[in-house]
């Protein structure tokens, strides 16, 4: 079989060389960084297109994560059980930790027309409680960060597979070819880092693209996007120069799928000069609507995750996390102190975030998600001296909650339990594979048909797994 020419080492060297002369104004208004990511944002061009299976009730998903995994029975599952029997040897353990039954310190109320019920963590949100779809029975394999944390947003425990972001960028393609169609917003890194938001085996274009959110400042978000002295008129005639010899050098290198996106790539990073530059900048928001979401880093990027959504961006990942904690929500200690401050800030950004969406008609099909990768033990956690004093909550995956709304869910409802004390999912239990199937329906995608071969065989996000929760659809 014949190879493809290639070019010498040497003549690699003088292209880029001519690039980087015959292009300074493009070439370096962040190409280092802006052309690594083009990449993901050219996916309306590329080899992806809609392969919807029936109509779909939302068109993109807002995942709010938070990293750690908050306590279900401190937020959305009481149980008055526990008090009853608080002190006690709890019936089953899935970890090492000697503590006994916890009770919740917060007060549970019933909100809405239909009565969801919360914790006092979530006053904001108890005003939204008509557009909320708590699951109570939720369940994954194993209560460890590293697999958890792969299995939600990947669909299996072991690296590397495609994350449910690139699932659906591949899936539905780019609803606006000037940006990206799955993005990452995170102050830092979460344990695991980047594979959360990978495309593994899928093409290129489809990772996700991940935007360091700690200075929201435009110039600090997307830096070099702009050349510093050059219009777009001149940018724009250079980059036709430098298509034009990209044309000339894919004539010898019919289907090189590599080089196609790469060229795509250079297209894409002159249209963000426009777009990403107003989608991004979360400045141009009025004041009022700024401190609606709270001036915290989640709170804004949740305000940044609208302007997305309402821009065609199919799926915004939004991790709770730190420059210095990779996971907040993990109160192996002072559990109850630790939830206080979490919800603050999460409750009132993530009802803004509702609210937001439903006044801008933008709700109906916007699928937001909110939770962990796993849930918190009904016990305490016990050990440290500070544990004797402040205890925490251990990790725990038979049983937990997550909250859905718009896109398509049952808008005030309630699905699915666990037993009397919160440890394991006893009504309707819904697997990760479940939920990862449920919101691939919602998208008008069957999950056992979105499928890429690869290494022999056929993959998709589900593995061999997963069942629509039928009953959370509207």
């Amino acid at each position: 079989m014949n190879e493809l020419p290639r070019f010498s080492s040497h003549a690699r060297f003088a292209r880029r060389d001519l690039i980087k002369r015959g292009a300074a104004g493009f070439g370096m208004i962040g190409l280092a960084s802006t052309l690594l990511q083009a990449r993901a944002l050219s996916a309306a061009e590329g080899d992806s297109g809609v392969r919807m299976h029936h109509a779909a009730r939302a068109k993109r998903v807002i995942f709010l994560f938070m990293n750690g995994a908050p306590s279900h029975v401190d937020t959305f599952d009481p149980k008055p059980a526990l008090l009853k029997h608080a002190g006690e040897e709890p019936p089953e353990r899935h970890n090492k930790n000697k503590g006994m039954l916890m009770p919740s310190p917060f007060r549970f109320e019933a909100h809405g027309e239909n009565g969801v019920v919360m914790s006092e963590l979530f006053p904001h949100l108890a005003h939204c409680a008509d557009h909320l779809c708590v699951i109570r029975s939720m369940q994954t394999d194993v209560p460890n960060h590293e697999p958890g944390l792969l299995l939600m947003l990947s669909g299996h425990r072991q690296p590397v597979r495609p994350s449910i972001g690139s699932w659906v960028s591949y899936g539905l393609g780019a609803e606006n070819r000037d940006l990206p169609s799955f993005v990452v917003l995170s102050p830092g890194d979460p344990v695991v880092g980047p594979q959360l938001w990978s495309n593994s085996f899928l093409p290129g274009e489809h990772q996700g693209v991940a935007i360091d959110t700690n200075d929201l400042s435009i110039e600090r978000l997307l830096p070099n996007l702009k050349h510093p002295t050059r219009s777009i008129g001149e940018t724009r005639r250079q980059l036709d120069f430098i298509q034009k010899l990209n044309e000339r050098h894919r004539e010898a290198r019919p289907g090189d799928a590599e080089l196609d996106a790469q060229i795509r790539a250079f297209e894409t990073a002159f249209r963000m000069q426009i777009e990403a530059s107003d989608a991004f900048d979360v400045s141009r928001e009025p004041d009022a609507i700024r401190d609606l979401y709270g001036r915290s880093l989640f709170g804004q990027s949740c305000l940044l995750a609208r302007r997305l959504a309402e821009r065609g961006v199919r799926m915004i990942l939004v991790n709770y996390v730190t420059k210095h904690e990779k996971q907040p929500w993990d109160t192996h200690t002072d559990n109850n102190g630790g939830h206080r401050r979490l919800c603050a800030d999460s409750d009132r950004a993530t009802a803004a975030l509702i609210t937001d969406l439903a006044q801008r008609g933008l709700l109906d099909d916007t699928l937001v998600v909110w939770g962990g990768e796993f849930g918190r033990t009904p016990y305490a956690e016990i050990g440290s001296e500070a544990q004797k004093t402040k205890p925490g909550r251990d990790h725990h995956h038979t049983g937990f909650s997550m909250l859905l709304a718009g896109g398509g869910v049952r808008g005030g409802f309630t699905y699915g339990a666990t037993d009397e004390l919160g440890i394991r999912a006893v009504e309707n239990p819904v697997h990760i594979h479940d939920l990862h199937a449920t919101i691939l329906h919602l998208l008008g995608i069957d999950h056992e048909k979105l499928t890429y071969r690869w290494s022999g065989r056929d993959f998709r996000l589900t593995d061999v797994h997963g069942n629509v929760a039928k009953g959370i659809l509207a």
